[in-house]
């Protein structure tokens, strides 16, 4: 099955990303502890993150151009994130610093029996965009919008932009926001965490739930990660059940894998691959990402992933 969208080949980005950067701490456990107890750490890693920048670094060195829009503080971990993009040939024109803010932060638990993680994080109110300064006019030079709707409003502004640019709009939502049921009918391909679409709809099972968000809002593609076991998609009419690869060497950390998957369904989506393809070259990704600690430390380049699937 094709994705039933047209790309325009004139833009001059594959993918523009408007939406989260972090620094994480990840601080890595022989065991997840439990509450009241001490336990001393077995190391821990400073690493650039952020879903939306992860994504971008991942679609990048898969060889496509990207854009990143969004807000670091005027910190030494702004200096990081900003310059972890720019190493990675990520275009940051469009991204801003805001003075006398800290930029986004995680502390990361992450349990080395099997790279399960927990998530602590920090976002100043100053990191926030509003309606009215939704930087609208750079995503009218990218075929793909991808975004978290942490700013509902702005990203609202930005949806409209891009599709009245003709350009197809991503989300990646593991929440509800304020305002999130009036945001989802901009949206084109919506890939969700598991629990989302029941917080959304109230249905239990998965896949009633993803038809129904398709019926009542429009996304031409429905999806949810399930870790491991993979992927479920939604699309004209059809579910597309794709499973999990096994993580070479084994599993040493889930951060970022989420964001992962997205990379390799974008990707299939950029490319011209078949939605099917797409599950299982986002799985694939999503796996090879699970190799180290860090959101993006192991992210595949082409290489690595035409060999991982062959």
């Amino acid at each position: 099955m094709q994705f039933p969208f047209q790309l325009d080949p004139a833009k001059e980005f594959d993918c523009v990303g408007f939406g989260t950067n972090a620094v994480d701490y990840l601080i890595r456990v022989p065991q997840y502890p439990e509450f009241n107890s001490k336990i001393e750490l077995s190391g821990y890693t400073l690493a650039p993150g952020g879903e939306i920048a992860t994504t971008m670094v991942g679609l990048t060195r898969l060889g496509l151009q990207t854009a990143y829009i969004g807000r670091f503080g005027d910190d030494h971990l702004g200096e990081i994130g900003r310059t972890s993009l720019v190493d990675e040939g990520v275009n940051i024109s469009y991204a801003e610093t805001v003075p006398d803010t800290r930029t986004q932060i995680a502390f990361i638990i992450v349990d080395q029996q099997n790279g399960e993680r927990t998530v602590i994080w920090e976002r100043e109110a100053n990191l926030a965009y509003s309606q009215s300064d939704a930087p609208t006019e750079i995503v009218k030079r990218g075929k793909v919008l991808h975004f978290t709707p942490h700013d509902t409003a702005a990203c609202l502004e930005m949806a409209i932009a891009a599709k009245a640019g003709g350009a197809i709009v991503s989300a990646d939502i593991d929440n509800l926001f304020d305002g999130i049921e009036g945001l989802l009918p901009f949206i084109d391909i919506l890939v969700a965490s598991s629990e989302f679409p029941e917080r959304l709809t109230g249905i239990t099972d998965k896949r009633e739930a993803l038809s129904a968000i398709h019926e009542k809002y429009g996304c031409a593609v429905t999806g949810l990660t399930l870790g491991e076991q993979g992927s479920l998609l939604y699309c004209a009419g059809e579910f597309i059940e794709t499973y999990g690869f096994e993580v070479p060497g084994g599993c040493k950390d889930t951060t970022g894998a989420g964001d992962s998957f997205r990379v390799g369904l974008l990707y299939g989506l950029l490319t011209g691959q078949s939605v099917e393809d797409s599950a299982r070259t986002a799985n694939a990704v999503a796996a090879l990402k699970c190799r180290a600690v860090g959101a993006r430390t192991s992210l595949p380049n082409a290489i690595e992933l035409d060999s991982f699937l062959k």
